[in-house]
Formats: structure tokens, sequence, C-alpha cells
């Protein structure tokens, strides 16, 4: 989900909730204590040179029980984080602490906005060595020799 959707959804919400894939959702009084701008420059195993770039929302669950923060306040804070960051609209990563910090894609149902797991993979599987999944193929019982079916 890019920055841009953010702001269009935060005025329509009275609350914001948070949920992880697993059901459980990010205690309502959560501080979001980043707003932020993240550029990877990294080179892949295949000796490509690359660039990523992602909006950070840093979300912490402190033992202030009566935080709860409002559509209103996180837009401003966006806003803020664009004026005198330069953030651009990209896809935003959320970092949430579980068993140590997580990072997690961002999603919204309708109500709620969703952290959807984020998985490592290979950028250069070309030049790497790692052999591609062959596809299963389904063969008929009525397949015999020379028939041209398998």
């Amino acid at each position: 989900m890019k920055l841009s959707s953010v702001k269009q959804i935060l005025p329509t919400l009275e609350n914001i909730e948070f949920q992880l894939e697993t059901g459980t959702f990010v205690p309502e009084h959560f501080h979001v204590t980043e707003v932020g701008m993240i550029t990877k420059n990294f080179i892949d195993c295949g000796g490509v040179i690359r660039t990523e770039k992602v909006v950070n929302f840093q979300l912490w669950n402190a033992n202030d029980y009566e935080h709860r923060l409002k559509p209103n306040k996180l837009l401003n804070i966006i806003k803020l984080s664009e004026e005198k960051l330069g953030i651009e609209d990209l896809e935003i990563e959320v970092e949430y602490q579980s068993d140590t910090i997580g990072k997690y894609d961002l999603e919204f149902n309708g109500k709620t906005f969703l952290l959807k797991s984020k998985t490592t993979a290979c950028l250069a599987q070309d030049a790497c060595g790692i052999p591609t999944e062959k596809q299963n193929v389904q063969t008929s019982s009525s397949c015999t020799p020379n028939s041209g079916c398998c």
C-alpha cells in the first residue's frame, strides 16, 4: 500500500486499528514512533547493484494505556514528515515488535490496516544457480507408450 492510499483512508476512520495475519490486533494504545523514508542500496548475489525505497512506520506498544492515536494526528505526522524529510509516495513498510523487530507490508480491508508478513527472496535467480521448480504434469491413466499423451 502506498502512502497516498493511507492519506486517503485516514480521514474516513474514527479509530486506527492494525491487525496481524494471525488475527491478533496491535493494542489500541500503540504509538507511531517513527515515520520516515528508508533507502537501501545493495548488491544482489548476481552482482547487480540495486536501490529500494520505502516509507517506514514504526509501531510501538507502550504501557501508556490512555494513549489513542487518532487518524487526524497520524495524518498530521505524515504531512510533517513529507514536508520536513521529503518523503515520497512509496510503498509502506511497517515495523512492529514481536519476538524481534518484524517488518510487514500494509493492506487495508475496509476497516482495519493489515500487517502482512514479508519474506526474503533471491533477486538474481538466473545468476545464482538455484534450480527453478519443475511443474507437475498430470498424466492420464489411458496413456500408453507412443500415444503422445505424456
